[in-house]
């Protein structure tokens, strides 16, 4: 019931977009035009009320397919900063390489932008904060782009969570593989990529320089110089459904430890990186993810409640009870006879600990849900156009998407440096 009430919202919030696109249109500039670009543009147009007015990007050829997608309409422009300077354009979509979106989005807020932010929001932690402060201070509307949030599943998750269903969590496992060249992040180069076609120094930016490289420009994730590796990509999207699901600002330590043992070539990240994160409210959860391996794809989680476990995967969920029960006779069956006999002569103990002294029940609580409607990158930029409509942002904000970024900061140095690091809450920055 929980999934089709959703729906509903959904659909009364599409209805309420297209009736009012006649005069509420939102018109959105798009900088960086690669292949999750193409995605996320594919989800906005999704929602009416929407039109892509102007892009940009430092590769021709993602120019040419956005405007094959989208028609001429969406203007190309050199610099993304004359995008911000059209005041046409109500907001920016900011899918770039993740050493440009603190400069991108403090110039979009400047600009009078409201901004949907792919993940990771920062490049460093130090970033985020001034982002969100920036942001609340202009009054922007600022959205991450974890879009998992946003889903039916994650929010039944959530509810059952935060409802006591499962008791009280202690423990999360998280994991995200992969087991493949692309999965790594060795994207095709299109043929065409020279420096012609390419406008290297304006990729590179203030990251340090280089000799031109196809593979920095197109596979610029396997590169510290522009992303945090697996951290910053993936279990970005894992800390922030951890935080969703359990109400929680962030943890307040972390470790790591990192390792390239497979795709060593044309890259300085690792393949493979398991964390663990300490969180105030009395829970620690246990990240992994390699790419050499997909027994756990997508994002898969266990919520280990004591009374009871949440499995949350890409499409589906199910909640399992626990049955646990004391039985110490193991134990009691050591001690003299005498003493064995008077411990369970005690009806109490009797009715804990004996099977054959109690009724059979049925352990109440099992339950199995699949996703159904819109994708949930379409209903996360559902709920970021609601929000440019009501200036009422959703949860995922700029400080929600700081937090996150900033686990996987914290994981990545941890593993740098083989410690423990500790945030630091007065701050809102890794401590140190």
């Amino acid at each position: 019931m929980a999934l089709t009430r959703r729906n509903l919202v959904f659909a009364s919030a599409a209805t309420a977009l297209a009736q009012t696109s006649a005069n509420n249109r939102v018109q959105v500039g798009v900088i960086g035009c690669g292949a999750r670009s193409q995605q996320l543009m594919r989800a906005l147009m999704a929602n009416p009320g929407t039109a892509i007015t102007a892009i940009s990007d430092a590769y021709r050829g993602r120019v040419i397919r956005t405007q094959e997608n989208w028609g001429a309409a969406a203007k190309e422009y050199r610099d993304y900063r004359e995008v911000l300077a059209r005041k046409d354009v109500d907001a920016v979509v900011i899918a770039t390489p993740d050493h440009w979106h603190h400069r991108m989005c403090l110039d979009a807020i400047a600009a009078g932008k409201d901004i949907y932010c792919e993940k990771p929001l920062t490049f460093r932690a130090s970033e985020g904060k001034e982002i969100a402060a920036a942001a609340a201070k202009a009054g922007r509307i600022l959205q991450v782009g974890s879009q998992g949030c946003s889903g039916v599943l994650q929010e039944r998750a959530r509810e059952i969570v935060q409802s006591g269903k499962i008791g009280k969590v202690t423990l999360i496992r998280a994991a995200y593989n992969r087991n493949s060249a692309s999965g790594a992040w060795l994207y095709p180069i299109p043929p065409d990529a020279t420096p012609e076609t390419v406008d290297w120094p304006r990729f590179l930016g203030n990251a340090p320089k280089q000799s031109y490289s196809n593979d920095r420009f197109f596979r610029w994730r396997c590169y510290n110089d522009y992303s945090g590796g697996i951290a910053t990509d993936l279990f970005v999207h894992l800390c922030t459904t951890i935080q969703f699901v359990m109400n929680s600002d962030g943890p307040s330590k972390a470790v790591a430890m990192g390792e390239l043992y497979r795709w060593k070539e044309n890259r300085d990240v690792y393949d493979t990186i398991n964390g663990l994160l300490e969180y105030p409210e009395g829970f620690a959860a246990n990240l992994s993810s390699t790419f050499n391996n997909e027994s756990m794809t997508a994002g898969s989680f266990q919520f280990l409640g004591t009374e009871g476990t949440l499995v949350l995967n890409s499409g589906s969920l199910q909640v399992l009870a626990e049955s646990s029960r004391e039985d110490n006779r193991w134990i009691v069956e050591s001690w003299p006879r005498a003493m064995e006999k008077a411990y369970y002569e005690d009806p109490k103990i009797r009715q804990s600990e004996l099977a054959e002294a109690r009724a059979a029940r049925m352990v109440p609580g099992s339950e199995t849900y699949v996703a159904d409607g819109p994708e949930s990158t379409v209903a996360h930029f559902a709920n970021w156009l609601k929000g440019i409509r009501t200036r009422q942002g959703h949860w995922e904000n700029a400080q929600v998407g700081h937090r996150a970024a900033a686990c996987a900061h914290m994981l990545n140095q941890s593993a740098r440096e083989e410690r423990v690091i500790k945030w630091d809450r007065h701050r809102n920055d890794i401590a140190g």
